[in-house]
């Protein structure tokens, strides 16, 4: 059988993927040291909320196969799938159901942390955008959805291990170099997600960095003045 590398993953998504898989561990492992590494934690945070935002933005510009609705999980492409009938070099349907997971729960993580605080040295940047209570309440989801992220992430890695082991499916190469060896009739590479469609994407990004940044909020009042 022939087969030739073609385009899979833009450069966009590489650089995505990557980047988020950093500032996850960076944001998991100062959240673990505390104190002054809390800054740093915040810090993670928001970029991961930005990368949030891109990557949501990028899903409905971006080349082929990293648009939303050309592997999005539907009910017919998940019984192909498990019937072993599906044919895509995106991801499958099973690894669309991952990342949709992880864009969902790292996102609410990333949202809710922009509202937290913790009762000692910490707040986000939208802090006082909110109640006091609302904040508390956010904090706790932001607390308790920290487990569901080491299983999410604890899932990604098994099945990339997997798939390279078992399937003999390299799922890791594609997502350095963007290019994956397949056969020739399924060799129809990915287009689209040009430097108009980056732009917008970062553009947006920009906004929603800028908004979330708390910038715009009013600053608190100084203390009266009590002539002391």
């Amino acid at each position: 059988m022939n087969e030739r590398l073609v385009r899979v993953w833009d450069a966009p998504t590489r650089v995505f993927h990557w980047l988020l898989a950093l500032l996850v561990v960076g944001a998991l492992v100062t959240i673990k040291i505390g104190g002054d590494a809390m800054v740093w934690h915040g810090r993670f945070g928001h970029l991961i909320f930005g990368l949030i935002v891109f990557r949501i933005v990028w899903g409905v510009v971006g080349s082929t196969h990293a648009r939303f609705w050309n592997f999005a999980p539907t009910p017919s492409r998940l019984i192909a799938y498990l019937r072993g009938q599906w044919r895509g070099l995106g991801h499958n349907p099973l690894g669309a159901l991952s990342v949709f997971a992880l864009l969902g729960v790292i996102g609410f993580q990333a949202t809710t942390g922009l509202f937290a605080n913790d009762d000692i040295v910490f707040s986000g940047p939208l802090y006082r955008a909110v109640s006091s209570s609302t904040s508390n309440d956010l904090s706790a989801l932001h607390r308790q959805m920290e487990w569901y992220i080491y299983a999410l992430i604890a899932l990604h890695v098994l099945a990339v291990l997997y798939y390279a082991l078992f399937k003999k499916d390299n799922l890791i190469t594609p997502m350095i170099t963007g290019r994956k060896k397949v056969a020739e009739q399924e060799a129809e590479p990915a287009r689209g997600g040009g430097l108009i469609e980056f732009i917008v994407a970062i553009a947006i990004t920009g906004l929603a960095m800028w908004a979330s940044s708390g910038s715009w909020i009013a600053p608190l009042p100084p203390p009266p003045d009590l002539g002391w």
